[in-house]
Order: C-alpha cells, then structure tokens, then sequence
C-alpha cells in the first residue's frame, strides 16, 4: 500500500467540493429529479426532497467520505482496516464488492452518456443539413452504441490517468462551471416560451396536502439518497485524498448543498419544458403521469427544440452537450476507485491501471450492447436498487458499530468533550439506518 505522504491528493477545498459534487451530479439531477417531481406533485415533491436530503442523504454521505479521510487511503484498504481485525474480510468483501458495483455503474452509464453525446452531434449535423447522418445520430442502434460508448471511456480514463490533481481536480474546475452556465443559459431560454409558466407554476407553488402522501415521501428520500451518488465507494475514495479531519463536515454540507442545487435548477428546465412542448400539442402526460423517461428525453424534448428553428437546434446542441458533461463528471468518480485500489493495492502504477479498468469497463459495456435487452435493465435495478442501498447500510454500521480504534464517533473520551459529535453518532447510529431501510424495502420491493 502505498504511505499517505506518496498519494496524490487535491490541492484546494474548492477542487475537492468541485470533484466531489461532479461524481454526484450526473443524468440522475438533471433528468431524474425533474421526473420524479414532474410525477409527484412538483413543489410537494421539491419540498419533500429538500428535506430527506438533509435527514438521510447527507449523513451518509458525510459516513462515507468520513471512512476515507480517517483512513488515507482505497475503499478496500479502508473498510478493511475500520472493520478492525475481527471483521476485516466482511470489510475486504464489502470494497471489492465496491469495485464491482462502480464497473456495473460504468458499464450501462457509458453506453447511456453515448447516447447524450450522439444526439447533441444530431442536432449539429442537421445544422449543416446532413440529414441522413442526423437520422442516424438520433436513432437507436447498436452500432451508434458501439461507436459512442468508447468514447466516454477514453474521455474518462485520459483525465483520471493524469491523476487526482492533474486530471480529476483541474477538469473537475472546467467542466461544473460549464455545466452550471448551460444549465443557467438553458432556463432562460425556456423561460420565454409559451407554456413555461404553467410548469413553473406546478414546480413552485406546492400543494401541501400531498406533503403527507407515502409514496411521495419515499420516492422523494430514494432520490435524495441516490442522487449523491453514495454506496459504491467513489466517495470514500475522493475523501481520503483530502488532509485528515479538514471540516469534513463544512465539506459535506457544501458538496450537498451544490448538488441539491443542480437538481433544483434542472428543475427550473426540464418541467417548464415539458409544458412547452405540451402547449405545442405533444402529447407528454397521461392519466397525470409522464409518458416515460426514455421517450420524453429522446422524442419529446428534441421534437419540440427542432419545432424552434435554428435557434432550437442550438438549444438541443446545448441541452444534451449538458447532459454529456454530467454523465462524465459522474464516470470519473466511478473510474477512480478501482483505479486507486490497483494503484495502492496492487503496486500498479497509474497510467497502466486506468486503462486495464476501462478495458474491463469496456467489455462489460460490449456484453450490455450485444445482450441489451436481457441484461441494461438487469444492471441498473441490481446496482441502484439492491447494491447501494445495502452498501450504505453497511457503512451506517461500520462508522456506528464495528469501527473502534481511531474512530471518534465511538471513542468515549472524544464524544464527552464533543456533545455535538456524540449527537451525530448517535444519528448515524440509529436513525439513518432505519431510513435507509425503509428506503431499500420501497425500492427493492415496490417499484
């Protein structure tokens, strides 16, 4: 293993806040939250959400970021190590585990950002009037899937081959602030359109009486838990690239607050959108639930920017140029972790593990193509709804039960001279476990 003074590390808080809210915020805020607000209610669900992300979704991820730091170094060797020498296989298992949950997550979300990358180059080509590539662009098959996937591979491992300063942190500082201004750039346009209103109107103004409904209240904390992309390790590992105790919990509080705020702002484009296009006479509700995910990213929204002209085109260049940055923020994060356990684990160095991981990453993508149909819904229902939720649970109970030297939330001594981190204990302890499972059983069972 490699000695912490060695490792790689990010330079600023900033660079790390940055970093880290980039592995969060992905295709899950900007077309998953609005979806799910657009399905429950808009301003109930928002309201809802804010508050479960604050409950549940930043303890656990503030759990596993904690790990990390405390221990300096990889998911493996850090649950190893926590899970102290009575546990330390459970811990070694539950990391590898984390490593084969973040290859599952790479496998179906490379092949998804390639379709987000294909259709903004649709919209370009039909710019140029090449019609026919434009057809092919924006249409399904598996050989544009075969195309694009390498891709966002090759994108991915050439920035987190140059390392945790050099590639992570100073792309991570480029592309959020990108993201943000088209994001930003995006809602004003929308904004001006026919229709908007209405939407912006059901987004804003909440109705309270459907604050109380249960399936509300569990779809908004699975969203909130999800979209902070916590329980395959990426995290764990960003926190163990920054100095021992450094305000992990300001950090962790900044990272959620940035990240609730994409998913808010993606709100403010995807939802007056929707009835834009509704104004327009597309058909996007029926029986008051949305159409489908699929259709409405790729039919509904695209159908509706051509219907604008030229300038619509140039949106629909922007909106899935959006999407692509945050697919790849989100495809760095996951990249690193097995990548930083080869490194230190296995004595590898960087360059050489990027690109054994992404040819693994590359041929689990091939086999998802070639058996698409049995196997991509397969991989996401087994990885967000079963291996997350449960990994999360077991990192509630590693920093609440198992972990004993070196942690602070269980030493006696440093919780009676802390009464507010003998509080958060207490709450990592009892409480987020609780609503962790009731999470898992409504994802697991009822959806």
């Amino acid at each position: 293993m490699a000695s912490t003074t060695t490792r790689d590390s990010f330079h600023s808080r900033l660079g790390f806040i940055l970093a880290a809210a980039g592995a969060a915020i992905g295709l899950g805020n900007i077309w998953g939250f609005p979806t799910q607000a657009a399905n429950n209610g808009g301003g109930a669900f928002l309201v809802v959400y804010l508050i479960v992300t604050f409950l549940l979704a930043l303890p656990a991820l503030y759990a596993e970021i904690y790990i990390g730091n405390q221990a300096q170094t990889n998911p493996v060797s850090a649950l190893t190590k926590a899970c102290g020498e009575r546990f330390k296989k459970i811990g070694h298992g539950a990391g590898i585990i984390g490593i084969i949950g973040a290859i599952m997550m790479l496998s179906f979300y490379t092949i998804v950002a390639g379709w987000m990358l294909a259709h903004a180059l649709a919209s370009i080509a039909q710019l140029l009037g090449l019609a026919d590539i434009a057809q092919w662009l924006s249409t399904s098959s598996t050989l544009r899937n075969i195309v694009f996937t390498p891709i966002f591979i090759v994108l991915s491992a050439t920035i987190v081959h140059q390392g945790v300063h050099g590639g992570i942190e100073r792309w991570s500082a480029r592309l959020m602030p990108l993201l943000l201004v088209m994001l930003l750039g995006l809602i004003v346009y929308i904004l001006q359109q026919d229709g908007a209103q209405t939407g912006l109107t059901l987004y804003l103004q909440p109705d309270f009486s459907q604050i109380t409904e249960p399936t509300l209240i569990v779809s908004a904390m699975g969203q909130a838990f999800f979209s902070l992309a916590i329980g395959v390790g990426a995290m764990m590992a960003y926190g163990s690239y920054i100095p021992k105790d450094k305000n992990l919990g300001g950090l962790v509080i900044s990272i959620t607050l940035l990240d609730t705020f994409i998913a808010f702002i993606a709100g403010l484009l995807i939802i007056p959108a929707l009835f834009v296009a509704q104004h327009g006479g597309q058909e996007v509700f029926a029986d008051g639930k949305l159409i489908g995910k699929a259709q409405l990213i790729f039919n509904i929204l695209p159908t509706l920017f051509s219907s604008m002209g030229t300038g619509g085109l140039l949106v629909s260049f922007a909106f899935f140029a959006l999407l692509a940055i945050a697919a790849l923020t989100s495809t760095i994060s996951s990249t690193e972790l097995p990548v930083a356990y080869l490194v230190e684990d296995k004595q590898m160095n960087r360059k050489r593990a990027t690109w054994i991981i992404s040819t693994i990453v590359f041929v689990a993508s091939m086999l998802l193509i070639a058996f698409f149909d049995q196997l991509f819904g397969l991989v996401i229902q087994i990885l967000t709804t079963i291996l997350q939720p449960l990994m999360s649970l077991f990192y509630f109970i590693v920093v609440g039960w198992i972990w004993q030297r070196g942690n602070k939330l269980t030493n006696l001594a440093t919780l009676k001279a802390q009464p507010k981190l003998k509080l958060l204990g207490f709450y990592l302890r009892f409480i987020c476990p609780v609503l962790l499972l009731i999470v898992f059983v409504h994802v697991a069972f009822q959806q």
